[in-house]
């Protein structure tokens, strides 16, 4: 009888415990990473690469593309999503500085909608032109449209776009020269455009595929946009080199959660993506990519980052007059 007692006992303490022990288990379904651009673009590249190294430490990782409003869409759609981890988010500058600053009706708030994994990379934004344009130099394009005034223009991946607020950027600094901006859903076809040469000109982040392209002649870099030379392309200047001082734009990339994620699942898919920058394989397969690999961050310290990027782009973005309704 007491066995019988115990046995029903132990029975009723693990059925109650049942529940917990299934919350507590995750993940237990795949796990899906909104991506919010067309294939092809950077947001795409680096998105697949921690999908791809993090599947085997977590689990399943399906890559959701959801490009189109400069990311504001697929951005829109994360904040929604219930915060269960099953739903994150790749994020960066454009998502979560640009966009709000840019953006009257922005359907997200980049701070209160969301909690922060972790940054873990950054590359530089470049000065790029088709194969065919007869510049060589930031100088001879600002030079020939500062004579031609308007009849250049520039693609972009969206209206609040790393690449559309870095062309505007880049104008200011040149002396307000007159190229028109022209908005892509993405930065993949505003490339094919470029290489095609149905546009002269874009802004490119520096990725493996845009260094690639420059070797190959597919495209011609005139210079990188940041402080010091991008180590994919050591024999391109910066843009401050050839001569537009203060022309610096990067880019950050990051896991971003629906807020409210559960303070053991938003732990847990930090310290899998700390052990996935353990593996040296990893760091240069970013590296490769064009990515400078960042890690150890972690949540706070990456909230904190991010709202320094926001402080520091609110009164350069307000300068440029660039908005969106």
């Amino acid at each position: 009888m007491f066995f019988r007692k115990n046995i029903a006992g132990t029975l009723a303490v693990l059925l109650l415990a049942a529940p917990a022990l299934a919350q507590t288990r995750y993940p237990s379904a795949p796990i899906k990473l909104i991506v919010p651009s067309t294939p092809g673009g950077v947001h795409d590249v680096i998105g697949r690469l921690w999908a791809e190294r993090l599947t085997p430490l977590l689990g399943t990782i399906v890559v959701e593309n959801q490009g189109g409003a400069g990311g504001a869409i697929g951005v829109g759609d994360a904040a929604r999503a219930p915060a269960d981890g099953y739903t994150l988010l790749l994020g960066s500058n454009s998502t979560h500085i640009l966009n709000p600053l840019i953006m009257k009706s922005v359907r997200y708030d980049p701070f209160r909608d969301f909690d922060v994994v972790s940054v873990f990379a950054t590359t530089s934004t470049s000065v790029a032109v088709s194969a065919s344009s007869p510049w060589r130099t930031p100088g001879e394009l600002i030079d020939d449209a500062r004579a031609n005034p308007g009849k250049f223009s520039y693609a972009h991946g969206g209206v609040g776009a790393i690449s559309h607020v870095t062309g505007e950027l880049f104008k200011s600094l040149a002396g307000g020269i007159a190229i028109t901006p022209v908005p892509y859903k993405g930065m993949g076809p505003a490339q094919a455009d470029v290489m095609g040469a149905q546009v002269p000109l874009f802004f490119p982040n520096v990725t493996g595929q845009v260094a690639s392209l420059d070797r190959n002649g597919n495209i011609r870099v005139l210079a990188v946009n940041s402080a010091t030379r991008h180590k994919s392309l050591p024999a391109v200047p910066t843009a401050i080199e050839a001569g537009v001082p203060g022309m610096i734009a990067e880019s950050f990339f990051a896991i971003f959660a629906p807020a409210g994620l559960p303070a053991d699942i938003l732990a847990r898919i930090n310290a899998e993506t700390g052990r996935a920058f353990a593996d040296p394989q990893f760091r240069e397969k970013l590296a490769a990519g064009g990515f400078d690999p960042v890690a150890g961050i972690g949540p706070d310290r990456t909230k904190d980052y991010v709202r320094r990027e926001f402080e520091r782009w609110a009164p350069l973005v307000k300068s440029l007059g660039v908005a969106l309704e």
